[in-house]
């Protein structure tokens, strides 16, 4: 157990601090802050970080928890709070939230809660999982690289990804120390 997960456990009494759950615990780190830290983690269950993470499992019963935890002391589980919020479209319990001007812009920093856009543009892999800057995908097939002297073989990890802002069908990663563009339809995301 590490020791921010301790002193998480230490801070929630070892339950979810959404869902008040006591098994299968885990820590988050919100985004953008990837570095777990008491001020930018919490202790949610398993099944609820998968559902963070991608957001299309996302099961609204399984946030019944939201109606308490946005009142929490503790500022990272009332962001997350509000990005679930945002995400479920529950402007009730939104509207009744307040965060400060900083705190705001931190929940809003993963793009929970704007207006859906219908002209903007959303990478998405093979399998319809949405692609953000920095995440790490699999290739799935053997792909032929133009202007280069290799192919990227089917299995190859690419980290670090870079979305290609005016089109959803292309990211940009590094494969055999080279940057190459890829069609997202030909990729994985991994966790």
């Amino acid at each position: 157990m590490s020791v921010i997960e301790k002193k998480l456990k230490d801070r929630s009494g070892s339950v979810c601090e959404i869902s008040g759950a006591e098994h299968d615990l885990v820590v988050y780190t919100l985004l953008p802050h990837t570095a777990e830290s008491l001020e930018h983690s919490v202790l949610v269950a398993k099944h609820l970080k998968d559902q963070i993470e991608n957001p299309e499992t996302t099961d609204e019963k399984d946030w019944r928890g939201l109606s308490e935890s946005m009142w929490s002391e503790h500022l990272p589980v009332q962001i997350l709070s509000w990005r679930m919020l945002a995400r479920l479209k529950n402007t009730d319990l939104l509207d009744m939230m307040y965060l400060d001007e900083e705190a705001l812009e931190w929940a809003k920093a993963t793009g929970e809660g704007e207006e859906e856009d219908e002209n903007k543009i959303v990478h998405k892999d093979s399998n319809g999982v949405t692609l953000l800057d920095g995440d790490s995908v699999v290739l799935i097939k053997d792909l032929d690289v133009k202007g280069a002297t290799f192919t990227a073989k089917r299995g190859a990890a690419v980290h670090n990804i870079k979305l290609v802002w005016d089109d959803a069908n292309l990211i940009e990663g590094r494969v055999e120390n080279q940057n190459i563009y890829i069609l997202t339809q030909y990729v994985k995301k991994t966790k």
